[in-house]
């Protein structure tokens, strides 16, 4: 069973870390909030992501490509728009909220985003490959959390970087143009299966 652990969790691992959109993500997100609240919202998110996919298997992979991909763009546009509506001066109930809106704002950006991408679909073949649902979970969803802390505590990094030398509204502004970046990437994905 350790074995199956560690296949799914490396498969699931290597599988998501190359050209993964959520990985930049996840970068903005810790550029703009805490960590570990991040962390908790990715981790919660990807527990149900991985759920279903262990639990539906390869169905999530039959799934339209551009349906996934205007889920996708509908997710990235969403954030861009939180982002971009939220001011840059503290209010007195910021701290209070602010680690559960960070905790919100990115199990929403990863749950509501990328179904039936490489990572799910790695799950759901080791599952049906190995019929242990559960372990295979368990390594999917740790590989996931490693993919996603290691893109928090980068953005975190750069967060403390950035705030030395570079404006608070300086930095929304780019977070926004990147996750619109990203939206008008999902777009063309549609554009391109329809091809």
């Amino acid at each position: 069973m350790i074995l199956v652990f560690f296949t799914a969790f490396g498969t699931v691992f290597v599988a998501e870390i190359v050209g993964d959109k959520l990985l930049y993500t996840t970068g903005v997100l810790a550029a703009r909030y805490r960590t570990l609240p991040i962390i908790l919202g990715m981790a919660i998110a990807f527990m149900a992501k991985m759920g279903v996919a262990v639990l539906i298997g390869e169905a999530i992979s039959k799934l339209p490509r551009p349906l996934v991909a205007t889920i996708t763009t509908i997710s990235f546009l969403g954030v861009a728009i939180a982002l971009w509506r939220k001011s840059d001066r503290p209010r007195n109930s910021d701290k209070e909220h602010r680690a559960s809106r960070a905790a919100m704002v990115s199990f929403a950006a990863i749950f509501f985003s990328e179904w039936g991408d490489v990572g799910q679909i790695t799950a759901a073949t080791l599952a049906a490959k190995y019929h242990l649902a559960l372990i295979v979970w368990l390594g999917a969803v740790s590989a996931m959390v490693t993919k996603g802390a290691l893109a928090a505590f980068l953005g975190a990094g750069i967060r403390r970087w950035i705030s030395d030398r570079i404006a608070p509204k300086v930095v929304r502004y780019f977070a926004v143009g990147l996750l619109l970046v990203l939206g008008l990437l999902s777009v063309l994905e549609i554009l391109i299966e329809k091809r």
